[in-house]
């Protein structure tokens, strides 16, 4: 047996190191026998991924990108169970257990109940929840401050309008959506206040908590409509915070003329369809996938404890990806203020809030 690249604590069934063989599992829950002799190392660790499947072009596949690199750099045995619907949540959180692996990953608000459950019921475990804030003595969420980010999407947005009229809509009204929606109406009410513009942004209304969803995070067809809507009003840049429903966002800028999309989750410029990579003004960014490596280090080293790990600005969690193919729209005086906009935040002269901050 090789020598793990760092200390275990808990003893287990050896496992085979099977990095990437989760695309085998993608459209089933269940997982194959992880037992073998040719073991890689004496840690382990699985990821349960929430409806939206493996591949959803936002935070299940970053938190597998985040736990392959993990296993790349530690030499671990690393595996995702794919859930495709709401009835496999709970019965693949309950598989991750019975693997024997040190450390559970679980992606999204869908799989809260069965990681808390779960994580009473096996305190020698080590639980981690992405983009969910739960409460366990072994439970680590992994939570971003998307408002920060989403601030300067806003800000960028209003700043490259034609029409004066902006847009978003998320997937369902919860905490972890109406946060990037919270950060970018205010980011579009401050360039209105430094430039004395009256830009709108439809979509979303922060005081009353309240705004368009299409309901899901699935079905692009209701994204295309509900972007279509926005455009019809006049919208040229569309924030959708709904997964892949967002895909369909960027096919009704595609079609559109003098539309753009800004992403979230991940670079959208570089996880979109081709067709769509052009329309991408900028993506707001969540670095899950650091986190999660850190986390796995810090648990093979027994370092795991449950505080909140909280992305920022100032820690490098969140931030605006490159403008790649729509640069020309951001003028070298915007892209100017916009650096000078995030500083403020990280250094609290303008403080970005929303019900749905992390605490």
């Amino acid at each position: 047996m090789n020598t793990p690249t760092r200390s275990t604590r808990r003893a287990f069934t050896p496992v085979v190191l099977l990095v990437g063989a989760v695309l085998a599992l993608a459209g089933c829950a269940s997982a194959p026998d992880a037992g073998g002799e040719n073991a890689g190392s004496e840690y382990c660790a699985r990821m349960v991924t929430n409806s939206g499947g493996l591949q959803d072009r936002s935070f299940n596949q970053s938190s597998w990108e985040g736990l392959q690199q993990a296993s790349s750099r530690y030499g671990i045995d690393v595996r995702a169970l794919v859930s495709t619907s709401e009835t496999d949540l709970r019965p693949n959180v309950d598989q991750a257990v019975e693997s024997g692996c040190q450390l559970v990953l679980t992606v999204g608000w869908e799989l809260a109940d069965a990681t808390v459950e779960a994580a009473a019921a096996n305190p020698d475990v080590n639980f981690a929840i992405v983009d969910e804030q739960v409460d366990g003595a072994n439970i680590k969420p992994i939570v971003f401050d998307t408002a920060q980010a989403a601030f300067l999407a806003g800000y960028l947005a209003a700043g490259v309008t034609e029409t004066g009229i902006v847009a978003t809509f998320g997937g369902g009204n919860q905490p972890p959506v109406t946060l990037f929606m919270d950060g970018f109406v205010d980011g579009v009410d401050h360039y209105n206040t430094v430039h004395g513009t009256s830009v709108r942004a439809l979509g979303w209304d922060k005081a009353k908590q309240d705004g368009n969803f299409t309901g899901d995070f699935e079905d692009v067809g209701k994204g295309k409509t509900l972007t279509q809507g926005f455009i019809d009003q006049g919208a040229d840049v569309i924030l959708p915070v709904a997964g892949q429903v967002g895909e369909g966002a960027a096919a009704a800028a595609s079609e559109a003329t003098g539309v753009s999309v800004i992403w979230v989750d991940n670079d959208g410029f570089e996880t979109l369809p081709a067709a769509f990579r052009p329309f991408v003004l900028t993506s707001v960014l969540k670095n899950t996938q650091d986190a999660v490596v850190a986390i796995v280090g810090d648990d093979m080293d027994g370092n795991f404890d449950n505080a909140p790990f909280i992305g920022t600005l100032q820690n490098g969690g969140v931030d605006i990806a490159p403008f790649h193919e729509r640069a020309s729209l951001v003028s070298p005086e915007l892209s100017a203020e916009l650096d000078g906009v995030r500083k403020d935040i990280i250094g609290g002269a303008i403080l970005v809030t929303s019900p749905s901050t992390p605490q």
